[in-house]
């Protein structure tokens, strides 16, 4: 374990996840902090933090804990080059492919979404007096 130990309040500012959020990820199994000080305080480190960036980026794109616990499990086999690589990298590519698609999914809402504001502005703008 390298780097500073933060508290979680520190790492909930750092990461711009809330506290309870933070405690919910913990109780999913998704984030262990690091260690606990002598007062029973979590700990977290930066790799812990990049866990929790990990895992608020999946959740706007509506992935599930079990599927954030299983990305994280495979990230952490590759990192620590345990398993089959050929199936982890072929685990790791179906969540590329997943994003990708859930991405292209809110392009496409936030196109709609922008020509309707563009309606409403245009019907603002014809109704005014």
């Amino acid at each position: 374990m390298t780097g500073r130990h933060m508290q979680i309040g520190e790492a909930a500012d750092r990461v711009g996840l809330s506290i309870r959020t933070i405690r919910h990820y913990e109780e999913a199994g998704l984030i262990v902090p690091s260690a606990r000080s002598d007062g029973g305080f979590r700990l977290y480190t930066d790799p812990d933090l990049d866990r929790l960036r990990v895992v608020k980026r999946m959740k706007p794109l509506g992935f599930t804990l079990d599927e954030m616990r299983d990305l994280l499990r495979i990230l952490d086999e590759l990192t620590a080059d345990t398993g089959d690589r050929g199936a982890l990298m072929d685990r790791l590519a179906g969540y590329h492919e997943a994003a990708e698609t859930r991405v292209q999914t809110l392009r496409d809402q936030l196109a709609h979404a922008e020509g309707f504001a563009r309606e409403m502005r245009e019907h603002l703008n014809q109704h005014r007096r």
